[in-house]
């Protein structure tokens, strides 16, 4: 099925506006392909510290590479925007040591760079986004003939210590999703939410964007719009399906207008629900339940994925269900639920 609308990994702008946004990073300047009105200067790379324009070859590259990201990889509005301030930041450190073009970038401004972040305390999981940064930007550069060789092949930057998500419990699960129990639009409204996180595990923003018609109840399925435009079907519950019929027969009619166009779930002035307003309502129903962590949407995204780990379900499936471009990103819920497995094994045998 072909879908008529470019939608909305990050709700509900278009890449054009995704890479304008992101092109702050080089200061006033205008986007010519796209027709943007002047830009403002991007935040400073430390608080208080004044923003430095870029030498003019040097803020062309990064708008370039920044159309690149946004037009021809359709990245998201907020992967763009990270990538920018990363590479203004590295552009700025680079113009600082005299570098006015792409081709003046050596491994020697990468790791001073990465020093002086180090230097200023940047944490390692900074340290190696920003080096990923660096080094496909410096690829792009290269393949584009901005530059003879391409230095991020030299640079090693530290691996990001990666933590082990924080994860409900299943009875706290169980106690948040029964908790919503009101009859208003709202609390139809934030169960339908709960519900579909956690049955789905799709992220805040994939929730956000969906329609009244990605959700095929007879099937119980729902169509995502992931990252990169990828779509993928999700199945869903039986309460799930009990929630988002609800809210569509009592709590959506008593909010919609014109403005709410077909968005699915909706805020109470009628628009499309955002992610803002969907994280402060997983934070604020989770503080109902006694014990339970203070996690956001991604934390119910995290506990779907571990208790189907925990119920059976082989790694491959979760990887498809979550939409994970490759294993080794799913493969982190198999070390929550081995942790699980070592707290009870510790608690519970007699030699353990």
């Amino acid at each position: 099925m072909t879908r008529g609308r470019n939608r909305r990994n990050v709700h509900p702008r278009a890449a054009s506006s995704a890479c304008v946004d992101a092109s702050t990073a080089c200061g006033a300047v205008t986007v010519p392909a796209l027709g943007a009105a002047p830009l403002r200067r991007h935040r400073p790379l430390r608080p208080g510290a004044p923003a430095d324009p870029l030498p003019p070859l040097l803020g062309e590259a990064l708008e370039a590479f920044v159309r690149h990201l946004a037009l021809e990889r359709g990245r998201s509005a907020h992967t763009v925007r990270a990538y920018a301030g990363d590479l203004a930041s590295l552009l700025q450190h680079a113009a600082r040591l005299g570098v006015t073009a792409p081709d003046g970038l050596d491994v020697t401004v990468l790791r001073s760079w990465l020093a002086r972040l180090r230097t200023g305390g940047a944490a390692r999981t900074t340290l190696a986004r920003r080096g990923s940064a660096a080094r496909v930007f410096t690829a792009w550069v290269h393949r584009r003939g901005m530059a003879a060789e391409d230095p991020g092949l030299l640079l090693a930057a530290p691996k990001g210590h990666r933590p082990l998500p924080e994860v409900l419990q299943q009875d706290e699960t169980g106690r948040l999703l029964d908790s919503v129990d009101g009859d208003a639009p709202v609390d139809l409204r934030d169960r339908a939410a709960l519900e579909l996180l956690y049955a789905t595990g799709i992220r805040v923003g994939e929730l956000c964007g969906l329609d009244v018609d990605d959700v095929d109840t007879g099937r119980r399925v729902v169509r995502v719009l992931g990252k990169g435009g990828k779509e993928r079907s999700v199945p869903y519950g039986v309460p799930a399906v009990h929630a988002v019929a609800t809210w569509l027969e009592r709590g959506r009619p008593a909010w919609a207008t014109a403005r709410s166009g077909a968005a699915l779930l909706l805020g109470a002035r009628g628009g499309r629900i955002d992610q803002r307003a969907v994280r402060r309502l997983v934070h604020r129903r989770l503080a109902d339940v006694p014990g339970a962590p203070d996690l956001g949407p991604h934390g119910l995204r995290h506990s779907a994925a571990t208790h189907l780990l925990e119920g059976g379900a082989d790694l491959r499936s979760v990887q498809e269900l979550l939409g994970h471009a490759t294993l080794a990103t799913t493969q982190i819920y198999t070390h929550v639920s081995v942790e699980r497995l070592r707290t009870s094994y510790d608690r519970a045998h007699p030699r353990a």
